[in-house]
């Protein structure tokens, strides 16, 4: 047999392995970037403000003749303040004993806190049995010398399956990481089409990213009283896509940022958005935002159940 043949035949002798991988940690720990960056593309909206992602989001990796892997990006886990924020800690918390492999994603440029101790109790109570893996991320913020301190920090208060050190950003153990993972999902065919990437429909990533927009242009409390509903997402041609949306939120005080003097605020959301939503559907878009108050909608269960945060 030649040399060819012989590394052909070995190819396929080895396991197609296929399973879901949650991403679970607090607020702001780079859960979103380290899967966009896996994909490929842009899922899942990121910003530097805590609380960005609200909603359990499929990321969705697939190397042909070796594996798919399903990331499963979750909301950060807090202290939550109203019931929106119970919610989203509750999607996450439900990622957990779904998942084939825990990823806990943690800051590794901080020291522990309050919220990674009660991330560990959940991953004790809820994910017994199935591999955890701990990622010190951020790891280019972390001066050599510290870290081993720093990992032993994070070890006190689980015992991983496997850890390391990575940067989603810079790239360092990334490839690494995501062999890990790979050899810790369990032996199947692959469960989505090769091409897909995500399971949101086009009309739900356009809402997150006008929210997205409304998350790095405006500041204070307004960011985390928003949410934006699409409520037409029509093709006019085959080169022009009209979507009409609506930016929501509690105050009428919130409302008049939003809009900002002669409408400059909501122009230049509705401007970094559309954007965007062209690269996502591969046409000109018209873009029409308007703003409406909803008085403490995150704290009215039917309003979360209609937003579908239920």
């Amino acid at each position: 047999m030649n040399q060819e043949n012989d590394l052909e035949s070995k190819a396929d002798t080895v396991p197609y392995r296929s399973g879901f991988v949650s991403v679970i940690g607090k607020p702001n720990v780079g859960k979103s970037t380290l899967m966009n960056t896996y994909v490929g593309q842009k899922v899942a909206i990121v910003s530097p403000k805590p609380q960005t992602t609200r909603r359990r989001i499929l990321g969705i990796l697939t190397l042909v003749d070796r594996a798919q892997i399903v990331f499963v990006d979750t909301p950060g886990i807090h202290l939550p303040h109203h019931k929106l924020g119970e919610a989203m800690v509750s999607t996450a918390i439900q990622a957990i004993p779904d998942a084939d492999v825990l990823l806990w994603l943690v800051d590794a440029s901080r020291m522990p806190g309050g919220e990674d101790r009660q991330i560990a109790r959940l991953i004790a109570r809820n994910g017994q049995g199935i591999p955890l893996i701990l990622g010190l991320n951020k790891s280019d913020l972390v001066p050599q010398d510290e870290r081993p301190a720093r990992a032993e920090a994070y070890l006190e208060l689980v015992k991983p399956t496997e850890w390391a050190y990575l940067s989603a950003t810079e790239g360092e153990n990334r490839d690494r990481l995501l062999d890990v993972m790979i050899s810790y999902l369990p032996v199947n065919p692959p469960f989505y089409p090769e091409d897909q990437v995500t399971d949101q429909t086009e009309r739900a990533i356009a809402a997150e990213l006008i929210r997205e927009q409304v998350l790095l242009h405006t500041h204070q409390e307004v960011p985390y009283s928003v949410d934006v509903t699409v409520d037409e997402f029509k093709a006019r041609s085959a080169t022009l896509t009209y979507i009409h949306a609506t930016v929501i939120v509690e105050r009428s005080s919130q409302k008049g940022i939003l809009l900002g003097q002669g409408g400059r605020m909501v122009k230049a959301i509705s401007q970094g958005a559309r954007q965007q939503i062209e690269d996502l559907v591969g046409t000109q878009v018209y873009l029409e935002l308007w703003v409406k108050v909803r008085p403490k909608w995150r704290r009215d269960e039917n309003e979360l159940r209609r937003l579908g945060y239920r």
